[in-house]
């Protein structure tokens, strides 16, 4: 099948010899471009929360229960911020969006925090899940409607004094006047709007089209959390198509079944430094 003993580069061989690529990305791609929620940014950006409420994690501080509003949007917004409107990328999507360029795509994401359209990627061609953390919700719901919370989540973070937002920028929903809350898919809540829809759509199609194609399936940093949404259709798509072929990149996730293993790759490596190697960046090169 190809001539190189190294992964990295039969990986490179088949992206090179294919047109169409299928990318499903979980958290360890957030991660490997900086986005990471605990450790030293976590500390950095949030250490009045973590004293007095004693926090130890930045992903399940949300949804714990507040002790106000103010509170709760206070510890939001900032989250929000900090992974939604101001991360900047450390070139791990750049380098992605290089190896695709002038290839037919679609990517399937369970991350929200919608790094993909931030940093170029077109937006018709990306199906997010699980929500964005751009997007509220009626808490009812009482309608299948989301809104854009970015002006609103601003001002909550520039305004917020002492832990708490001002009461006038808690959100209601203005249909019927409940709470609002993040459009996540944490529980039988989660509104799957106009928008998600059509995404779920594109990305069928697409899959569709592409189930006789020489396409590559390439998962970044795809775990156990939810394999049912990426990881497991990957394998399913991969095995009824002779012409495709799977890879994984992903430290400590990069397992494939037996029925594919003539046509799979398992990467343990760090995404961004793979990243780096198949754009011909030096790998050592500080991020």
């Amino acid at each position: 099948m190809t001539c190189s003993d190294d992964p990295i580069g039969i990986l490179k061989e088949w992206l090179d010899g294919t047109d169409t690529v299928i990318v499903g990305a979980g958290a360890g791609l957030s991660a490997a471009a900086g986005l990471e929620y605990n450790g030293r940014r976590f500390r950095d950006n949030f250490g009045d929360f973590i004293a007095k409420y004693g926090y130890r994690d930045m992903s399940p501080a949300p949804f714990q229960r507040s002790e106000s509003p103010e509170a709760h949007w206070a510890y939001w917004s900032r989250h929000i911020m900090m992974n939604r409107y101001l991360h900047e990328d450390n070139g791990v999507y750049a380098d992605l969006l290089t190896l695709l360029h002038g290839k037919d795509y679609f990517v399937i994401t369970t991350n929200v925090d919608h790094c993909f359209q931030r940093f170029g990627f077109d937006k018709e061609r990306l199906y997010y899940t699980q929500g964005d953390y751009g997007l509220w919700q009626c808490s009812g719901p009482c309608c299948k409607k989301t809104y854009d919370n970015e002006e609103t989540v601003r001002r909550m973070y520039s305004e917020q004094r002492d832990m708490c937002i001002p009461s006038d920028l808690v959100p209601y929903c203005p249909e019927c006047g409940r709470p609002m809350m993040m459009n996540l898919r944490v529980d039988d809540r989660f509104v799957e709007d106009e928008g998600w829809h059509r995404a779920a759509e594109r990305y069928s199609a697409f899959c569709r089209r592409a189930s006789k194609k020489d396409v590559l399936f390439l998962e970044l940093g795809v775990g156990y959390n939810t394999p049912g949404i990426i990881k497991y259709p990957f394998w399913e798509m991969a095995m009824y198509n002779p012409k495709a072929r799977y890879a994984s990149i992903s430290i400590g996730s990069s397992q494939y079944p037996p029925s594919i293993k003539e046509r799979a790759l398992g990467i343990d490596m760090d995404i961004g430094d793979v990243l780096r190697r198949l754009v011909g960046r030096d790998a050592d090169r500080q991020r």
